[in-house]
C-alpha cells in the first residue's frame, strides 16, 4: 500500500475545506502546515457508528462524508484521506497501527484499534496523525525517541522500547501514554477489520457514546455524550452540561463545526443520550 499511485483526490477541495492555501511541495514545512490545518478543521466523530451507519473507507466514500458533506470521522477516515492528500503531493508514506494506552490501567493489551502514519521526507521519518481524538496530534512529530516535542499544543515524545514506541503527551505536569505502536506496514484489509470492530461491536465506545473533539488555537474541544469541556492552553478546563437536543446540535455545528446529518434518528438518540447522563 506504501507509495502506490494514489486514486485521486479532489485536492483543491481538500484545501479549500481546511482553509490551506500554501505550498504543496513535500517538504516538511508543507506536511506541518497540512497537518494543523487539518487538525483543527475537520473534526474527530462518531456519529455514523453511534447512529448504526456504516464506516467507509474507500477514498470515494471518506472525501463525500468529510470533504463534501463537511463531516467529521475517527482515526481510519481522517488518516486514510490525509494519506491520500500526501501520496498525490509526492510523500512517501507507510501506513502503521498501534494499541491504544489512554484511559485504560496499566498493563492492558489492547487490540491494535487505532491508525497513524509513517511519513519519509529527506531520508528523516516523521509521525503524523490527525485522527486520535481529545489529543490527536497538532503538528507531525520526528521519529527520533525520547526527544521532547513541541506543538502547536501540548508537548509530546516518542519512548522507545525493545520493540515499539509508545506516544506521550506532556499533560498537568505528567507524561500520560497515548498508544503504543511498531513500524510493521499495515495494509487497507488491516484496518477493515478494526474498523468494524470499533464501529459495530456492542461494547464498543464509538457504538454506546456520542465523542466529538477539536482543537483550534485556544484551547481543545471535547464532547462526551452531553458533557462539553474545553481545555485551554494555559491550563484552563471550563466544562459544560448541555440538557437539550438544541443545545447538542449547536455544540456540534458551532464548536466542532459539523454539517449534521440528515438522518431520522439523530435527535431521538442525542435525546436519549441526555436522558441516560441526567
Amino acid at each position: 500500500m506504501r507509495n502506490q499511485t494514489p486514486d485521486a483526490i479532489d485536492l483543491d477541495a481538500y484545501f479549500q475545506r481546511i482553509g490551506y492555501s500554501g505550498d504543496r511541495s513535500p517538504t516538511l514545512e508543507t506536511l506541518q502546515a497540512i497537518h494543523l490545518h487539518h487538525a483543527t478543521s475537520i473534526a474527530f466523530e462518531n456519529l455514523n457508528s453511534l447512529l448504526k451507519q456504516p464506516v467507509a473507507l474507500d477514498l470515494k466514500s471518506l472525501q463525500q462524508k468529510l470533504i463534501y458533506e463537511g463531516r467529521g470521522g475517527y482515526c481510519f477516515e481522517q488518516n486514510l484521506l490525509l494519506r491520500s492528500v500526501l501520496l498525490s503531493l509526492g510523500f512517501h508514506v507507510t501506513n502503521l497501527a498501534a494499541r491504544v494506552l489512554w484511559n485504560l490501567p496499566p498493563g492492558t493489551i489492547a487490540p491494535r484499534s487505532h491508525m497513524l502514519l509513517r511519513v519519509g521526507i529527506d531520508n528523516e521519518q516523521h509521525i503524523a496523525d490527525v485522527g486520535f481524538g481529545g489529543l490527536t496530534l497538532t503538528a507531525p512529530l520526528a521519529l527520533t525517541p525520547n526527544l521532547e516535542q513541541r506543538t502547536p499544543h501540548e508537548l509530546f515524545r516518542l519512548l522507545a522500547t525493545e520493540r515499539t514506541y509508545i506516544m506521550q503527551a506532556y499533560i498537568a505536569q505528567e507524561w500520560k501514554s497515548l498508544y503504543s505502536f511498531d513500524l510493521q506496514e499495515q495494509q487497507l484489509p488491516d484496518y477493515e477489520v478494526s474498523n468494524w470492530y470499533v464501529s459495530t461491536h456492542p461494547n464498543s465506545l464509538f457504538v454506546t457514546s456520542l465523542i466529538a473533539a477539536r482543537p483550534n488555537s485556544r484551547c481543545r474541544y471535547a464532547l462526551r455524550n452531553n458533557r462539553l469541556t474545553m481545555h485551554y492552553l494555559d491550563g484552563e478546563i471550563k466544562q459544560r452540561v448541555l440538557t437539550t437536543v438544541t443545545e447538542l446540535r449547536t455544540a456540534l455545528e458551532n464548536e466542532f463545526r459539523i454539517q449534521l446529518p440528515a438522518i431520522a434518528n439523530l435527535d431521538k438518540t442525542l435525546q436519549q443520550l441526555i436522558a441516560q447522563t441526567n
